[in-house]
């Protein structure tokens, strides 16, 4: 059986401050990448791939972003962006460099954020997976228990 969400109060929290986290980022680049600044021609031109790889990129980016903000399909929106973000990483790492134009290593922290954020949600929504979720294991939190260990029952205020 399959759930939209996390099944423990705990982790839902976690996830959407993670998916936030993921889906501002990658919402914040589609300005540059859709508008053609410099800085974007620069990178997809050095990678061999402008115009279309940066337009690619940011309708895929785009994708994920709302798939992130849609609890029933965060879980993939989160697998689609750390494939991008594991394509930007590399990207750096082979051809471009970790400072790209004396941004500071900026573009290449934001790509870690999202892709940490990324796995992060994939992890606590991993029950949500098709086929593979019921395998990886389900999201429960630990019920509070007493010293002793044993479940601690809640009173009825009535």
């Amino acid at each position: 059986m399959m759930t939209s969400r996390p099944s423990c109060p705990v982790h839902r929290g976690v996830s959407w401050f993670f998916q936030a986290v993921a889906a501002v980022i990658l919402l914040q680049t589609l300005f540059f990448k859709f508008s053609g600044s410099a800085e974007s021609k620069f990178i997809f031109e050095t990678l061999g791939v402008e115009p279309w790889g940066r337009v690619g990129t940011g309708m895929a980016e785009l994708v994920a972003s709302i798939l992130l903000l849609w609890p029933r399909h965060a879980v993939f929106g989160a697998i689609l962006a750390a494939g991008l973000m594991g394509g930007a990483i590399t990207s750096h790492l082979t051809k471009l460099g970790i400072v790209v134009r004396d941004d500071g290593g900026l573009l290449f922290a934001l790509a870690v954020t999202v892709l940490a954020s990324s796995a992060t949600v994939v992890w606590l929504r991993r029950g949500e997976l098709p086929v593979f979720g019921t395998r990886l294991g389900a999201n429960h939190c630990k019920k509070p228990s007493g010293s002793d260990g044993t479940p601690v029952r809640k009173e009825n205020a009535s």
